[in-house]
């Protein structure tokens, strides 16, 4: 094999692993929402607030720690996880609506 042929067979492996994590990924958000889908109908159940700021606070600085830790940048973590509380709320809210 050639250097060029090596580079594409590395390059078509690592793509394969890529897209093994892009679909764990997907699998374990839909997990998440699951759970959360569940948690916004027992808020609206009881009557309770969609969003729980002192959780989300307490979740951002543990995840911020967690990225630290996996070599991932914290201010990356922490957007992610007000990007997926955004969309947590909107389903509390509708559910909490009766949607």
């Amino acid at each position: 094999m050639t250097d060029a042929e090596d580079a594409r067979a590395e390059l078509l492996r690592l793509r394969g692993s890529i897209d093994n994590i892009d679909a764990a990924l997907i699998y374990m958000l839909a997990e998440r929402f699951r759970a959360t889908q569940q948690v916004g109908v027992l808020k609206a159940e009881h009557e309770m607030p969609a969003s729980d700021p002192k959780r989300e606070e307490q979740q951002v600085a543990r995840l911020r720690a967690l990225a630290e830790e996996a070599h991932l940048d914290p201010e990356f973590a922490e957007k992610w996880f007000n990007f997926v509380v955004a969309e947590v709320i909107r389903h509390h809210t509708e559910a909490k609506e009766g949607r």
